[in-house]
């Protein structure tokens, strides 16, 4: 498989798991609680209003002195778009009003998809996605370590994604906690290697 397409199933998987967890209703990661929010308050689509977000990321993230890879604008745009494309079908609709066990495997599952997804295209050597972009430029700019700026930030997003009303839960906590150790895992079970370049140091998610 080339780069290219390598990139492109790993972005794929990851709006994948992505729509796993928003199906589940259970709670997202901290950027899906924001654009979850957004997306209520603004009447937009959840995958438009992801795009919307990671482009104004790019931006930010390029005005910091971040120079972005094909990768970083194909995750812009395509994971938001595989997100929409999935919620436009019936797949998996009335997830949440199912068991709590049958939500909280299909959380896992979105997990675990968000992790393979991130070690493909992470593996590909393309660019990380843009808000790994804004955390190294935050890291760069205060001297802060990289895990503190990511901190800091996810910290950030979530608490003003929960002020206008994001999806938060369970799935939130669980995601927080394992997407890096399963995102550590799935590059040692595919055999892939991050991008050692600074702009990609420590990148684990979106």
């Amino acid at each position: 498989m080339s780069r290219l397409g390598q990139l492109l199933v790993g972005l794929v998987l990851f709006g994948t798991g992505l729509w796993l967890g928003l199906q589940a209703q259970l709670g997202v990661g901290p950027w899906d609680v924001l654009q979850g929010g957004l997306s209520q308050l603004l009447g937009t689509p959840f995958g438009l209003t992801s795009i919307g977000v990671s482009v104004l990321v790019l931006l930010v993230a390029v005005r910091a002195g971040i120079r972005p890879g094909i990768g970083t604008v194909l995750n812009a745009v395509l994971v938001g778009a595989v997100i929409d494309l999935l919620l436009g079908t019936p797949l998996l609709d009335g997830l949440g009003e199912r068991p709590l066990l049958l939500r909280a495997a299909v959380t896992a599952a979105g997990i675990t998809t968000v992790a393979v997804g991130s070690a493909v295209y992470l593996g590909a050597h393309l660019g990380p996605g843009p808000r790994d972009g804004l955390m190294v430029a935050i890291a760069r700019h205060t001297g802060w370590s990289v895990g503190a700026a990511r901190a800091a930030l996810e910290g950030g997003v979530l608490l003003v994604g929960i002020a206008l009303g994001g999806p938060v839960g369970p799935g939130t906590v669980a995601f927080a906690l394992l997407i890096g150790p399963a995102v550590q895992l799935a590059f040692r079970v595919l055999h892939q290697s991050p991008d050692t370049t600074p702009s990609a140091s420590a990148a684990a998610a979106r």
